[in-house]
């Protein structure tokens, strides 16, 4: 059960008195500006109460994966249980059988999967981590996925990424994509854990625009990814991609060429916006980076050139339309050579 904490943050030298919920006591602190004090209450409690149960999407060749380290570190760290899921998958080479095999052979199939996660919980278990286990069937895996983390009251999904070539991504929707586009809870996605815990979190922000929801979504992000480092002990940056485009010009009455002149007073709006926000969560000056270029390049470029073990990002999906938040997230998903932590808007 949680109880009440009292946290004290410095703000303009005057300690200011906050309570909050908080599952577990831990000592955290902040220097930040008094003016930012409510924001600082909100990432404390999310600092404090992040995370408390994890579900794992287990690979689906039931073999050790950069996923299932990353959870296992993130549950050992934290203290979280560890709820793993299987999905129940018959191999396509076996779809052609008739009705009584194709049941016989789902039978064992589910019979081998249920195996294999008695023995993971049974490993996890003398690694001191209180871990379940179950099997989904794959018909509707989005629906019961989310299901079931709503359920668990799950605070982050992992998963493996799964590489789809262009052509299976034309006519089936990844079960990767369809997760960062449909699901309410922090994903992440895992290509490859060189080192068990992150050490290196990039957070991509969009501070181009003065959009009140795209606003709500860099703190959600920023706030999701601080209580990520201050349990891992990993250093946050932010990254900001711009690029000379018609957004900036909306207003003009004709054509504008881009003069360097005109580029550096964008970039130079860029960078006040960066470091205001930054500022706001105490983010380091030498860590706030501004890079010119399409973000669904730069994101990724930067992130593996600079050896970052995550990168976070939002989503914002609507029907019928992708918004530019989200489809960057989409196409940086397969580029990103370490993992990405997707916070849907």
């Amino acid at each position: 059960m949680g109880c009440r904490t009292a946290v004290i943050i410095e703000a303009a030298a005057q300690p200011i008195l906050i309570n909050i919920k908080a599952i577990k006591p831990h000592c955290v602190t902040l220097d930040l500006y008094r003016w930012a004090f409510i924001e600082a209450a909100i990432a404390v409690e999310a600092i404090m109460n992040a995370y408390s149960r994890l579900l794992l999407i287990c690979h689906p060749d039931l073999h050790p994966s950069p996923a299932l380290t990353r959870a296992q570190a993130l549950a050992s760290m934290t203290g979280a249980t560890l709820h793993l899921v299987v999905l129940s998958q018959l191999p396509s080479r076996l779809a052609t059988l008739d009705q009584v095999l194709r049941s016989n052979a789902r039978k064992q199939d589910a019979e081998h999967r249920k195996a294999w996660l008695a023995d993971q919980v049974k490993a996890l278990g003398e690694l001191g981590i209180t871990a379940y286990a179950e099997t989904l069937d794959d018909e509707d895996p989005l629906k019961d996925l989310i299901r079931l983390a709503q359920l668990h009251r799950v605070e982050m999904m992992i998963k493996d990424i799964r590489h789809e070539t262009a052509l299976s991504r034309a006519l089936l929707t990844p079960l990767d994509w369809q997760l960062l586009r449909r699901c309410p809870i922090p994903m992440h996605l895992v290509a490859q854990a060189e080192t068990r815990l992150p050490a290196r979190i990039l957070v991509a922000v969009d501070l181009v625009e003065h959009d009140p929801v795209i606003d709500r979504l860099n703190d959600h992000i920023l706030q999701s990814a601080q209580a990520l480092a201050q349990r891992c002990k990993a250093q946050l940056h932010l990254l900001q991609a711009y690029e000379p485009s018609t957004s900036f010009v909306a207003y003009a009455a004709a054509p504008v060429a881009w003069t360097d002149k005109l580029i550096e007073e964008i970039s130079g709006r860029a960078r006040e916006r960066m470091a205001t926000f930054g500022g706001r969560y105490g983010i380091k000056a030498d860590h706030l980076h501004l890079v010119r270029g399409a973000a669904r390049n730069v994101v990724s470029d930067y992130a593996n050139q600079h050896g970052f073990d995550v990168v976070v990002m939002g989503t914002l999906y609507h029907e019928g339309v992708s918004k530019v938040v989200g489809s960057t997230t989409e196409q940086t998903l397969y580029k990103v050579h370490s993992s990405i932590l997707a916070i849907h808007g």
